[in-house]
């Protein structure tokens, strides 16, 4: 316990580190970009456009208010995808400041994932757009839309902690992640609907942690439901676990970063 206070009175200590690093992220990205901000809602929408009319006219999806369940599924993958992929390099690209001074190296790919949550947030506005140009229901459950989004952050966490934490060790994970990411994609109910897998792969699409985040998000804000028991539980334990073991590797490699970076 006494361990666990001062790792958060550590991160208490180094919050306007963090704060600055956030803000570095978000700059970088949107510098010399004429809308700037403006594309975490428009980047959304061109995708949500551009998939409907391939999944949805071209393959006949018959998934009502297709646009929307698009975008849930999209806003979610995009925000996982982002963030672990800016962990993972986020203390190698860090080298040179690692290096002169004391810096918790947690702090890097932390930050990485909260300036990916920051851009999420402006993204979710592009949601609201499609909901009212739809005409989809405004149900009270879309106060809830921040919970599933809290354990995707968890989960997103320890994801980035432990994949920066092999980067520095394996380079190769650079390229490895993206290929996995671009299958975890497919793998996940994003442009078509669970009950269009056969009895087993639904079965196996229920260990995809993916799976049950835009699962809880879209029946919150689509459908108006409060998701069952095993939702909640499998959306939080896949957040605490990975949490869990990417704050474990990330402790038991860090000492010999200096040796790699």
């Amino acid at each position: 316990m006494q361990s666990l206070q001062g790792h958060f009175a550590n991160f208490w200590k180094y919050r306007y580190l963090l704060q600055n690093l956030i803000t570095r992220d978000f700059k970088l990205k949107y510098r010399r970009s004429v809308l700037g901000v403006a594309w975490s809602v428009l980047n959304p929408l061109l995708m949500m456009v551009v998939q409907t009319v391939i999944f949805s006219y071209m393959f006949r999806s018959d998934i009502p208010n297709y646009p929307l369940y698009l975008i849930c599924g999209n806003t979610l993958f995009t925000f996982f995808n982002e963030s672990a992929n800016m962990g993972l390099t986020s203390i190698i690209y860090n080298a040179s400041l690692i290096k002169k001074v004391y810096i918790p190296k947690y702090i890097f790919p932390v930050s990485r994932v909260v300036s990916s949550f920051v851009t999420m947030t402006f993204s979710l506005a592009a949601v609201v757009l499609v909901m009212v140009f739809t005409r989809s229901p405004f149900y009270w459950t879309m106060l809830l839309f921040f919970i599933p989004l809290v354990f995707l952050f968890l989960f997103s966490c320890g994801m980035a902690l432990l994949l920066s934490a092999l980067t520095v060790y394996f380079r190769d994970m650079q390229h490895l992640f993206s290929i996995l990411t671009l299958g975890w994609m497919y793998a996940t109910p994003i442009f078509y609907p669970l009950e269009q897998l056969p009895p087993f792969a639904q079965g196996v699409m229920k260990l995809n942690p993916m799976y049950h985040y835009i699962n809880m998000f879209r029946n919150l804000v689509m459908y108006g439901n409060i998701p069952g028991p095993n939702t909640w539980f499998a959306c939080a334990a896949s957040g605490a676990v990975m949490l869990a073991l990417g704050l474990w590797v990330f402790h038991k490699l860090q000492r010999n970063f200096i040796l790699y970076i």
